[in-house]
């Protein structure tokens, strides 16, 4: 790996365990295995390392969501491979934590890779239910964004519950609540099976 991508990698791992005030110039260094002298030559400075830490994130997060969500399936079977994708439970969103981190939130080009990221998974999740709305999967009654957003909040929600408790049953049990309200009429006694924690 070379210097600015293990300077990268060191940056987003910080970032998701300390958050940004946490993550000094110094312990990304020594993280990355890297002088000052190649962390100045690579980037202009932590913010934007932590930048190029955020976009990557991002954009792995919506790589990993775009998987499951374009798979094979129904609208529910994707939406339910959506909720029971392996996750990290405990470690939390690392784009989701970001938006608690008070530093990234109060900079326009440091938020702006987190906001477009939950706008687009948003507005993915809104298309899928829209399109079980037109397969009469889902009640023609439910407004997509609406449900979208209450997928987002279940998750999310989710990771906090999980650890504040320190287990990631709240995060099974929020997603098996959410999912028994969306499954189709005819699959509503099927027992779905217990999330299995493991990325985001």
């Amino acid at each position: 790996m070379s210097t600015p991508e293990r300077l990268i990698e060191s940056t987003r791992e910080l970032l998701w365990e300390r958050g940004y005030v946490g993550t000094s110039p110094k312990a990304i260094q020594e993280h990355a295995n890297a002088g000052q002298g190649s962390m100045y030559h690579h980037f202009k400075g932590k913010p934007d390392l932590a930048l190029a830490a955020i976009l990557r994130t991002a954009e792995e997060l919506r790589a990993a969501a775009e998987g499951v969500l374009s798979a094979p399936g129904s609208p529910y079977e994707r939406v339910e491979a959506y909720l029971r994708r392996e996750r990290d439970v405990l470690r939390g969103c690392p784009v989701g934590r970001l938006t608690m981190d008070p530093d990234v939130i109060a900079s326009a080009e440091l938020r702006a890779p987190v906001d477009e990221t939950i706008d687009w998974l948003r507005e993915r999740l809104a298309g899928i239910v829209e399109e079980g709305k037109e397969q009469g999967q889902f009640a023609a009654s439910l407004d997509a964004e609406e449900i979208a957003a209450t997928i987002l909040a279940t998750v999310q929600g989710g990771y906090v519950l999980a650890r504040a408790s320190g287990s990631p049953a709240a995060f099974d049990t929020g997603v098996r609540g959410l999912l028994s309200l969306l499954a189709p009429s005819g699959d509503k006694d099927r027992a779905p099976a217990p999330h299995e924690p493991g990325g985001t």
